[in-house]
């Protein structure tokens, strides 16, 4: 499985990598394109907020919605690739985005594909059912998250 999942995510890279973004033709597609990216973000942003609370002891470990969270996470995770390709940086649109998503592409696909390891990470971490080793993968879902966030998303 690990050599599947392995090859499965170089093979989505090597394929992503090869083409540069899009540049939004007009300010119709660049809104509708900041909304759905939006859109993936917020379904991310809705289940690691439970996982944080995991993490943090304010709600206890809960091994079989950690495994949910952390199986849609991985799918969400593998759309942002296609979700962030149209360059929307030549509109004014509310986006929080940095033109870095756009200009240093392939750094972003780097910690796109560090977000979908970590994800695996979680979904090995919440099989074993340990609440030490889920909190550890949830913090470095969480590290891969906020490490993006830092340098290719506004304040």
């Amino acid at each position: 499985m690990k050599k599947i999942t392995t090859l499965v995510l170089a093979c989505s890279l090597a394929v992503s990598s090869s083409a540069m973004a899009d540049v939004a033709k007009s300010e119709k597609q660049a809104k509708r394109s900041v909304e759905l990216r939006q859109a993936i973000f917020s379904l991310l942003g809705s289940n690691m907020g439970t996982l944080g609370a995991m993490a943090k002891g304010q709600i206890p470990v809960d091994a079989a919605v950690v495994e949910k969270n952390a199986t849609r996470i991985n799918q969400l995770s593998l759309m942002i690739d296609d979700y962030t390709r149209v360059d929307t940086s030549g509109f004014d649109v509310k986006t929080e985005a940095l033109d870095k998503v756009w200009t240093e592409r392939s750094n972003f696909e780097k910690h796109i594909a560090d977000f979908t390891t970590a994800s695996i990470a979680l979904q090995k971490a919440a099989a074993t059912g340990d609440e030490g080793t889920i909190k550890k993968a949830i913090g470095g879902v969480g590290k891969t998250c906020g490490g993006c966030h830092d340098i290719f998303k506004k304040d």
